[in-house]
């Protein structure tokens, strides 16, 4: 089964083509780069996805932006978003810091986008 696909690695937006056979992509075609054909082998197979979003801090009127460390299964990013939105952190935090860690069992943190001093 053929399946078309935008590449999203780079700005140029490759249309690729690529041929699946039995859980396997046999085949890539229209990529730029090298870049093209990991995408689409791992977007035919196996989607993943960064995830952002923004955390309501305890006793702040400003949101905190997050996202996760590495991207997440494609399939896992509400139940990821609802997690992440349930989290409550309290200033001070540091850019980096974990928010959620290990988020919906993925293996993967959601961490702080930016550093947050406590209300004075």
């Amino acid at each position: 089964m053929d399946q078309t696909i935008t590449c999203i690695n780079c700005p140029v937006g490759c249309r690729l083509k690529a041929a699946v056979d039995g859980g396997k992509v046999t085949a890539v075609s229209g990529q730029g780069c090298k870049r093209g054909v990991t995408y689409a082998r791992q977007e035919c197979l196996a989607p993943t996805r960064m995830v952002t979003g923004l955390v309501a801090l305890k006793g702040c009127r400003m949101p905190l932006s997050v996202k996760t460390e590495r991207p997440v299964p494609k399939d896992r990013i509400f139940p990821c978003m609802a997690e992440i939105n349930r989290a409550k952190p309290q200033p001070p935090i540091v850019m980096g810091q974990v928010i959620c860690e290990n988020v919906c069992g993925t293996g993967v943190n959601v961490i702080a986008t930016k550093s947050v001093s406590p209300k004075r």
